[in-house]
């Protein structure tokens, strides 16, 4: 069965620039144009409003230039209005070749907003297509609000629709401007127009505003649209417009009798692009391009993915220039464990392994987060922690720092079976906290060792908070040594190497 050609049409650089806080420069928006053009290989892109501004004008003469050098200037269209020429002379200055005509697709808009009849509109926008003509600049038209005129004024879509057929347009552009529609409705919609008018080539511009736009393509697409319009991201006003990624992804995976030439390989590296230059943060949880879409958290999903890839689907992440990842947290479990222990090449025996898993669940019962990168050195810090006996044991502690106070603990001890109490204030938590402990000692007649260094640092390549790593470097006279305490607090982790250093002695 032969595949219907989809055109896709990127508007990230007119429409997603209507993002509230989102500008681009002209540099950036070549880049992205570029990208969009050769990476992905979106086959036309909207990029710019006429007669915006000035840094507008640049912008476009430059993607213009760089466009038409490598023979893409049909590939690249500009929004214009009905407005006695302005836009065409300034898309002449620009080098641009087809715009992309904004007109009236419902009667409350023409009525209400251009106080015209459907007679002046058309006579107005028959000028506006010749002289582009003349210009030898292509045209497509915008019907502005077209979702509430079929829903309210069916008979004056079919009125334009029937005169817009008779000029010289290339294509015909459907958008949900106030993302209005349900999939029946697009579908129904779509269906009429497309049933009439079989040999024009019909664009559907969906909104996001009740998150059914990739749904309302899915439709648009069943009633026999030839071109969707989508942003990088989803960017666009209020809720945004229709994403490119999840669009691509739905045509790919789920509708056989189309087919689009959108590289998927690109789509992750170019979404962060975008992200980059807008400082417009993507969801963790958007489809495709989010943080966590190909993580795994629950331990059951490792475990299956390990017994003939159970809770695989097609979204794999390779499509998109992404790996699977394994959280790890409170419901991990050893199976997320182990799959991160093999990307870092590392075997535990399931005793050690058991131990490890017991620590990530503890740090995710306090709500951090754990990366692959803090592994090492929980696991070394797990370990080292069975390397001798607990003779000593710091059974427990207050903390307390307070404006207008000198920091101060109290220390609760256990040494072979005693258990004794101890008071002390110092400069900070920690001193007070050794403070306390040197008196306990001082009164068994023990001597604690001198400490010499303290570093603090968080595991090396860790894209958390989760782990603060304390390393404190002992001495007794005769020799150095160090111990390591790691929890997500740093005090904490000090205090844990300092429990380590007195087993040390001890043993």
């Amino acid at each position: 069965m032969k595949k219907r050609k989809i055109e896709i049409m990127d508007t990230t650089l007119r429409d997603g620039e209507q993002t509230s806080g989102v500008s681009f420069s002209a540099a950036e928006k070549l880049t992205i144009a570029q990208l969009l053009l050769e990476e992905l290989n979106i086959d036309r892109i909207e990029i710019a409003s006429a007669r915006v501004s000035e840094g507008e004008f640049q912008g476009v003469k430059g993607i213009m230039s760089w466009a038409s050098a490598k023979g893409y200037s049909n590939r690249i269209e500009v929004l214009t209005f009905v407005d006695g020429g302005l836009s065409i002379e300034w898309m002449k200055k620009t080098g641009a070749k087809v715009q992309n005509l904004l007109t009236k697709g419902s009667l409350n808009h023409l009525t209400h907003q251009l106080k015209k009849t459907p007679e002046q509109h058309f006579s107005e926008i028959a000028q506006a297509i010749a002289l582009a003509n003349e210009n030898g600049i292509a045209t497509n038209v915008y019907l502005e609000d077209w979702s509430n005129g079929m829903r309210n004024s069916p008979d004056y879509v079919f009125q334009y629709l029937d005169f817009l057929v008779t000029q010289p347009v290339k294509r015909i552009l459907l958008p949900d401007t106030l993302g209005v529609l349900i999939p029946s409705d697009t579908f129904e919609f779509i269906s009429k127009i497309t049933s009439k008018y079989p040999n024009i080539h019909f664009d559907f511009h969906a909104h996001n505003d009740y998150d059914l736009s990739v749904s309302n393509v899915m439709e648009a697409i069943k009633a026999g649209i030839s071109g969707l319009h989508v942003t990088v991201n989803g960017m666009g006003e209020r809720a945004g417009n229709a994403p490119l990624e999840s669009t691509v992804a739905v045509i790919n995976d789920f509708m056989p009798e189309v087919k689009i030439n959108i590289k998927e390989s690109s789509l992750y590296s170019v979404s962060k692009l975008v992200e980059t230059f807008t400082g417009y943060r993507i969801p963790a949880n958007k489809p495709i391009v989010g943080d966590n879409v190909f993580t795994q958290t629950a331990g059951i999903h490792a475990d299956g993915d390990n017994k003939n890839n159970l809770y695989f689907n097609n979204l794999l992440p390779e499509r998109f220039g992404r790996k699977r990842k394994y959280a790890l947290g409170k419901t991990s479990g050893k199976a997320n464990i182990e799959k991160n222990l093999q990307e870092l090449g590392l075997q535990l025996n399931q005793e050690d392994l058991k131990l490890v898993t017991q620590r990530i669940i503890e740090l995710g019962d306090k709500k951090e987060t754990v990366t692959k990168e803090d592994l090492p050195y929980i696991i070394s810090d797990v370990l080292d922690s069975q390397a001798y006996e607990d003779k000593i044991v710091i059974e427990s502690y207050v903390l307390v720092h307070s404006k207008g106070t000198r920091p101060s603990t109290t220390l609760c001890l256990k040494i072979d079976g005693e258990i004794i109490e101890e008071h002390a204030q110092g400069d900070g938590q920690f001193d007070a906290f050794m403070n306390a402990l040197t008196r306990i000692y001082k009164s068994k007649k023990l001597m604690l060792p001198k400490l010499i260094d303290y570093a603090v640092r968080i595991p090396p390549g860790s894209s958390s908070d989760a782990l603060c790593e304390t390393i404190i470097t002992w001495t007794n006279g005769k020799k150095e040594f160090k111990t390591r305490g790691l929890d997500s607090d740093q005090t904490v982790a000090a205090i844990k190497a300092t429990q380590k250093m007195l087993n040390v002695i001890s043993n």
